[in-house]
């Protein structure tokens, strides 16, 4: 029987705390924090940014960093969680906590993943029938069909090694900003000074900007992503992978650091972007992305237009996957069942056909007639109400030395978590109180 305790890997403790820093071997070092952070800006999170920026203006620039320190602190913890217990976040509440807790979090998952998919395939099938002309009941299954050969036949390393790179097509979202000329004054002012409306769109729009940032997925493929990294290194039992080294963590610390700046950096330029160009010209009721890029043609050029449109599809190749991926986790996971994508369908039919469901339901929501904006709203809500309470859950986990040993939260951790655990739930608060 494994120890609850986590123990030090004697073969890397000689190692050190962190080798000396290279530039050059920077991006290929970085992993699961990188990818987590990628994904986080799916056409869903990309239409929330374009609608907080054609309806807000530069007002909402200032979330970009408020949630920077927030994201990273949560994401970070999950990141710990999963390389000291070995195990993934599903797996460690089934061994901690009474199944309804378990179960009650995997159902809403499932249930704010299937709709995310839903969103994120009809918006890349959207976007590529404005490149292409044709028809977008076309595209969803072709992508769909992509994004199912990709997870059950290549390895963990190859599809990770493929995410890195997808990660680069959100530098379209920075040239398209420039592209835009902001006028740099206001941009400034509205980054550095908080500026809060008293009105129920402003807060929807607050709880959207939160939801899409710190979103559940995100916390179960973090811890799971760290599960396979080590199985990856050959650690293929549980007494292999419990543990770290003060190098593993540091690298988890710059890996998840980097990763969640990209993705706020992402949001800050598409905010930007479409303040400076739909809001500045008067058009403030912009629903999708794909209306974004609509507008942006005439307002920015054509070079703006093309970099937003393929931007959506390339950050939907990158989303759906994760999304599909944290659900068949965190299912495997709560069942005990054989969870990676390491192994090949055969020995893991269970956790492969969790996978290919959850895509096949997210096809089905995009062919289902519910409006995108409908379906954008109701994802937000899901991950707003669900985040809080997994934002505590993970929270005390990751407190518990005897779970975590050495490596339990430092206070700033702590604060960070709890910090976001709150403003999640005031944001959501405040929105069905404001007038």
């Amino acid at each position: 029987m494994d120890s609850e305790l986590p123990r030090t890997k004697p073969t890397e403790a000689a190692k050190g705390f962190a080798p000396p820093f290279r530039f050059r071997n920077f991006f290929r070092d970085l992993g699961p924090g990188l990818i987590t952070g990628a994904a986080d800006d799916d056409p869903s999170g990309i239409s929330t940014y374009s609608v907080s920026g054609a309806q807000f203006g530069y007002a909402p620039l200032w979330t970009a960093w408020f949630s920077f320190p927030l994201m990273a602190g949560v994401q970070l913890m999950c990141a710990r969680l999963g390389m000291v217990t070995g195990r993934g976040l599903a797996g460690v509440v089934r061994h901690r906590y009474p199944r309804p807790i378990l179960w009650g979090a995997c159902t809403l998952l499932i249930i704010a993943n299937v709709i995310n998919i839903g969103a994120d395939l009809g918006g890349m099938a959207a976007a590529t029938e404005m490149a292409t002309g044709v028809n977008v009941s076309i595209w969803a299954p072709i992508y769909a069909g992509l994004m199912v050969s990709l997870l059950f036949w290549s390895s963990y390393r190859q599809i990770a090694r493929l995410f890195k790179w997808l990660t680069l097509v959100l530098f379209a979202y920075v040239g398209s900003a420039f592209l835009a000329h902001p006028k740099w004054s206001e941009v400034l002012h509205a980054t550095l000074v908080p500026h809060i409306e008293w009105s129920k769109s402003f807060f929807a729009v607050l709880v959207g900007l939160f939801g899409t940032t710190i979103s559940p997925y995100l916390f179960f493929w973090q811890c799971s992503q760290e599960v396979e990294e080590e199985r990856a290194m050959g650690r293929r039992t549980l007494a292999a992978r419990k543990g770290a080294t003060p190098a593993e963590m540091h690298h988890a610390l710059v890996d998840v650091v980097t990763g969640m700046f990209f993705s706020n950096s992402v949001m800050y330029f598409i905010i930007l972007t479409t303040a400076a160009t739909l809001h500045a010209h008067g058009k403030t009721d912009i629903a999708t992305a794909r209306q974004a890029a609509e507008a942006l043609r005439p307002l920015a050029g054509n070079s703006a237009y093309w970099l937003f449109t393929l931007g959506i599809i390339g950050t939907g190749m990158l989303a759906i996957p994760v999304l599909a991926g944290s659900t068949a986790y965190a299912v495997a996971e709560a069942f005990a069942w054989g969870a990676s994508l390491n192994l090949k369908p055969a020995p893991a039919r269970k956790f492969y056909s969790v996978l290919g469901v959850t895509l096949a339901l997210g096809m089905a929501v995009t062919y289902s007639g519910i409006s995108a904006i409908r379906m954008l709203f109701w994802s937000a809500v899901v991950n707003g109400v669900l985040a809080p309470p997994l934002i505590v859950l993970v929270l005390v986990l990751t407190s518990d030395r005897k779970l975590m040993g050495e490596h339990a939260n430092s206070p700033l951790l702590r604060w960070l978590g709890w910090t976001s655990a709150g403003v999640m739930t005031f944001a959501a608060i405040f929105m069905f109180m404001a007038g």
